[in-house]
């Protein structure tokens, strides 16, 4: 741990697939650290190695110089900053807020608004990554927000990450992390129809699969869920409702620039009726089921 990183201190908000790997992170690296979430039972884990388990996001944030939310939407970011239990009265004035859940630009203005109402600074830093690089300390942050807050708090988010990524003012993270994720439902939604077009036309999938991950489709989101989906794995680390809910965040922020996503709409269809089918929690790759109960 650096120098710089021992004079900050750290309330992480929200310890599902993704946060639960970041604040384990910082907690390991020595950061004194302060957690937050509504099921206790996730706090364990961190409590184990030294994270003092807060009753609520304000107590959390009370003796933070960096405040971190790391949740599902915009609902569940509002109740985590927002409010008298939120961490926002409780934030010191002067401390860093950072947002890095993937929430639309609407949110995250109108929080980048009230933190500077509390004194605060303010950066909007969604991730990408998976659960695995979360762990591992290999997850890009999008950074949104000015460049001196951001090196101020460079030493706690370098312990979470392979790299940090200046991308403009605030918003700006947002936007690039809605576009990416989009493009990734996308690219999930069409490996799988093309799948179950494979199974059904006879060819031998294995063989096609080489093709398709080895040639020009073959990204390493491709070739990552395309073993999942082969192998029926459907353990989360990236659920289905949640690229449901990116798809949906980006064909609304596509709208206001005049633009119809219509590779997006198409993908967010497939994750509704996986959505129907029961799949919510499952991993995204889990879409393909939907497509295998299909009669054509």
């Amino acid at each position: 741990m650096s120098v710089a990183a021992t004079k900050l201190s750290v309330a992480f908000l929200g310890l599902g697939v993704m946060g639960g790997g970041m604040a384990r992170r910082l907690a390991e690296a020595g950061i004194p650290l302060a957690v937050f979430n509504r099921d206790r039972a996730k706090t364990k884990p961190l409590s184990s190695v030294g994270a003092r388990v807060a009753e609520t996001p304000r107590q959390a944030a009370a003796a933070a110089s960096v405040v971190i939310s790391m949740v599902a939407d915009d609902h569940a970011s509002r109740a985590i900053w927002l409010g008298p239990e939120g961490a926002l009265a409780g934030a010191a004035k002067g401390s860093v807020c950072i947002e890095s859940s993937t929430v639309t630009l609407d949110w995250v203005r109108e929080l980048a608004a009230a933190a500077a109402e509390r004194g605060c600074q303010f950066l909007d830093a969604p991730v990408t990554g998976s659960k695995v690089h979360a762990a591992s300390g290999e997850l890009t942050f999008l950074v949104g927000g000015p460049s001196e807050t951001l090196e101020k708090v460079r030493p706690v988010l370098a312990i979470m990450s392979k790299a940090l990524v200046p991308a403009g003012p605030v918003g700006s993270g947002a936007m690039i992390k809605l576009i990416n994720n989009f493009v990734c439902g996308v690219q999930v939604a069409s490996l799988a129809e093309a799948l179950v077009m494979i199974e059904r036309s006879g060819l031998e999938r294995a063989r096609v699969l080489e093709v398709l991950t080895n040639g020009a489709p073959g990204s390493p989101l491709v070739k990552l869920v395309a073993a999942r989906m082969t192998a029926g794995d459907y353990t989360p680390n990236f659920a289905l409702r949640l690229m449901a809910k990116d798809l949906g965040y980006a064909i609304r922020e596509a709208e206001k620039l005049g633009l119809e996503l219509q590779t997006a709409a198409s993908a967010l269809a497939r994750f509704q009726q996986g959505q129907s089918a029961g799949l919510s929690d499952k991993d995204m790759a889990a879409v393909i089921d939907v497509l295998k109960r299909e009669r054509g």
